[in-house]
């Protein structure tokens, strides 16, 4: 049987092969409907199942293959007139549904003319059928271009021997078997294109689907289940672990096809690993496809058997080992057009590199930090900061110090100046609190001896530089001593020890990790460490060339060039600046005893960058009223901090640290920026 065939030819198959001719055809309407409405898996394949069963009694019977019916479908294109009529004519949802087809096909050229990702082509085709389903659904007939018309006059004028206005609506026998095999051809095309869209390989070219019900997209997960099955740390996956099945949870990191065989990675946070899929007696073509197909970034299940590798995997972490997979389930999908690869956002650039592969830059990170985050080394940075803010409070805690926890809407600003975040307060203003030191000192006044408190900062500061923030994690302490403040600075350079140590220990997988992407010389320091005292420094800078008077403050150009001074003569990273000038400490820092010009205040510093800034607070009442006076202080403006101290108050110290500067300066990396979370600037107030 054949399109357009005499009925002579025909009548040798009888009456059966008609009747089996009609039933193909109402099974092949079945299993586009069935694809259209994207119904069930199983249900498609039962119903594929049975037309390549009919289409194979229908070659019995007739002795040949079966074919659509193309020819009724082409014949009314030799008429000119009534197509555009009809097309006229269209009014209602039909002229809706005609109009969204032709955007849509737009869609489809333009992103194949752009060569854009396979998987968003598909997406538009996939839409562009449903859309000619729901025309046909509205209208009873098939959709077609207006255009369509224009082309067969076209290439009928084309034909040197033939006259324009004779041939009107007219076509030649070998024009017309043309016709019917550029139609055929198309129908075939287009067929092949709806299977490709809802993600199904004709099963006559495939066989059958062996692998139904191993892969697949899971329902939503509402907890409506409780399974036992186990999922098994990607990290766990070793040589011990070989020849055994497991389920694994990831996201997909890359893939390859190629034939009957797909590469994957699967990615857990910090760790990957090589998966592979190959067409066998289990594994079928179909899902091989399946597989190949699923978004980069979509979190799957893996149910495979660990197989040993005679070469190592070096693009992964577990490189002894790979995955022969078993099972495969879409758990979330990604959507396929990402904002940035992760490949690239985690990638070392180097003068040699650069511009051979895609830069991330920094805004587009930030803008899109839930993609950001997932590369390995910002895994570890987060992880290393969670680090260094436990330090701090398991060492302190050691140290007999109470945690307590401070407001931050407060009535003034903390330190008595402009740089304080306004904000509205019932039927009054209030501010954010630039600093919880007003608070640990009433705590200290409060008897509390040894406190600290970690929690957000605010800082109105205009200050677009690589180390300052609108808001960061202060990490702040407060001590009373017995007889000298020295016992506070001995307290909190401990501190740092014990942090550093920490660090360096527990989370040296993470320091590597950062180090691949942003290569750092390994942070030093002293046990114990380094002090020196003001005037020493200055000395120091002045004698590499820099003018400065004894009283002057450091400009961050100083500090850090103390720093290399101090890296270079004492081999340490991490320093105590000891004895300030008065004049450049607030209204509140302990004069020097014997030499006024000092106070007893301190600065430490990371890589020649200040860290903690710290001081012994006045706390006589009488002299902070004098030492406020003095600074040109309005005292209606600090009442409620001179008032916590009229009822005695041990003699106390203390310092507040940045927890992401720290962080920052440790892993050796150029923007503070990077160690926020979600960071907030004078430019940047989302995500």
């Amino acid at each position: 049987w054949k399109p357009g065939a005499a009925p002579a030819p025909a009548a040798p198959a009888g009456g059966a092969g008609d009747a089996i001719s009609a039933a193909t055809a109402a099974q092949g309407d079945l299993v586009r409907k069935l694809k259209t409405e994207k119904a069930a898996k199983p249900e498609i394949d039962a119903a594929v199942k049975k037309l390549l069963a009919l289409k194979a009694e229908y070659k019995a019977a007739t002795g040949k293959d079966w074919k659509p019916a193309a020819e009724p479908k082409a014949a009314p294109k030799k008429a000119a007139s009534p197509p555009a009529a009809a097309t006229a004519e269209l009014t209602g949802p039909g002229a809706a549904i005609d109009a969204a087809i032709k955007g849509q096909g737009e869609t489809v050229r333009k992103l194949k003319t752009e060569k854009a990702d396979k998987a968003a082509i598909d997406e538009a085709v996939k839409k562009l059928l449903s859309l000619k389903a729901e025309f046909k659904a509205a209208t009873g007939a098939d959709w077609k271009p207006a255009e369509q018309k224009k082309e067969t006059k076209g290439k009928e004028n084309k034909k040197p021997e033939a006259s324009a206005p004779a041939a009107d609506g007219e076509k030649s026998e070998t024009q017309k078997k043309r016709d019917a095999k550029k139609a055929e051809k198309a129908n075939k095309k287009a067929a092949h294109k709806s299977d490709e869209a809802g993600g199904q390989v004709e099963a006559k070219d495939e066989g059958p689907d062996v692998s139904s019900g191993k892969y697949g997209t899971q329902e939503m997960n509402q907890s409506k289940d409780k399974p036992s099955t186990v999922l098994t740390p990607v990290k766990e996956l070793g040589m011990k672990m070989n020849e055994k099945t497991v389920t694994v949870r990831g996201r997909v990191h890359t893939s390859r096809a190629k034939g009957k065989q797909c590469f994957f990675v699967i990615r857990q946070q910090q760790v990957t690993i090589q998966c592979l899929a190959f067409v066998n007696e289990s594994i079928s073509k179909q899902m091989v496809n399946f597989i190949a197909n699923v978004t980069k970034e979509s979190i799957v299940d893996v149910e495979a058997v660990v197989k040993k590798v005679d070469e190592k995997i070096e693009s992964c972490t577990q490189q002894d080992v790979e995955l022969h997979v078993k099972q495969v389930w879409v758990v979330s999908a990604s959507d396929p057009r990402l904002p940035l690869q992760i490949e690239d956002a985690a990638r070392q650039l180097t003068e040699e590199n650069e511009g051979t592969f895609a830069r991330v830059n920094q805004d587009v990170r930030l803008d899109n930090r839930v993609l950001d985050l997932r590369t390995p080394t910002n895994q570890a940075i987060f992880r290393l900061e969670a680090g260094v803010c436990q330090l701090f409070r398991d060492t302190l805690a050691k140290k007999g110090f109470v945690e307590i926890h401070t407001p931050k809407i407060i009535s003034a600003a903390s330190e008595g100046g402009a740089n304080v975040f306004k904000v509205s307060y019932f039927k009054g203003s209030a501010f954010l609190a630039q600093s919880p030191q007003l608070y640990k000192q009433m705590a200290i006044a409060g008897d509390f001896e040894k406190v600290f408190t970690v929690g957000g900062v605010f800082r109105a500061e205009d200050s677009n530089t690589h180390r300052h923030l609108t808001e960061f994690v202060g990490l702040d302490l407060e001590m009373a001593f017995k007889f000298h403040y020295h016992e506070v600075v001995d307290t909190i350079g401990d501190l740092f020890t014990q942090m550093f140590r920490g660090l360096r220990d527990k989370y040296s997988q993470e320091i590597e990790t950062v180090s691949q992407q942003f290569p750092c010389e390994p942070f030093k320091f002293l046990d114990p460490p380094l002090r020196l005292e003001f005037p020493e420094a200055v000395e120091m800078l002045k004698e590499a060339g820099v003018e400065m008077g004894d009283e002057d403050d450091l400009s961050t150009p100083n500090e850090k060039l103390l720093g290399r001074i101090v890296k270079a003569k004492y081999d340490t990273d991490y320093f105590i600046l000891d004895k300030y000038p008065l004049a450049v400490r607030p209204f509140y820092t302990m004069p020097d005893p014997v030499d006024g010009k000092y106070s007893n205040s301190y600065d430490m510093f990371m890589r020649g960058e200040e860290i903690l800034s710290g001081a012994q607070r006045i706390h006589n009442t009488e002299f902070l009223i004098e030492r406020a006076k003095h600074h040109g202080i309005e005292l209606n403006t600090i009442a409620s901090y001179i008032d916590s101290f009229r009822y005695g108050c041990p003699p106390h110290a203390g310092g507040g640290i940045g927890m992401e500067r720290v962080t920052m300066l440790y892993l050796g990396l150029d923007n503070i920026r990077k160690t926020s979370m979600f960071p907030r600037d004078p430019k940047r107030l989302t995500p």
